[in-house]
């Protein structure tokens, strides 16, 4: 099993990201995926959850109406576009399968 982050960066408040999480060696339409986040000194949060068929999703109260979790099962993998950052946003965001599989997450950087 593989969960491989990609698209974060540094972006000033206001700017927008889109993170990717690509899966291999699973069924991935089978599973549920989530993006979640750590900050410094902070423990891991949910950020998003999206079922299996990508029917149903899920949000933090902190990034409700600015953050939308979506996925694409016929290229394995699950997106987090990110818009309106702000600077509470930074962090380190891992996807992770409802079986227990984590990515090794990307850095979001928000400063101006």
């Amino acid at each position: 099993v593989q969960l491989v982050e990609s698209g974060g960066g540094s972006v000033q408040p206001g700017g927008s990201l889109r993170l990717s999480c690509a899966a291999s060696g699973f069924a991935f339409s089978h599973y549920s995926m989530s993006w979640n986040r750590q900050a410094p000194g902070k423990e891991r949060e949910l950020v998003a959850f999206i079922t299996s068929g990508g029917g149903s999703t899920n949000y933090a109260d902190s990034v409700k109406g600015r953050f939308t979790i979506s996925r694409d099962n016929a290229e394995n993998t699950v997106y987090l576009e990110m818009n309106n950052l702000k600077p509470e946003d930074t962090a380190v965001y891992y996807c992770r399968s409802s079986h227990g599989y984590w990515g090794q997450g990307t850095q979001v950087t928000v400063s101006s």
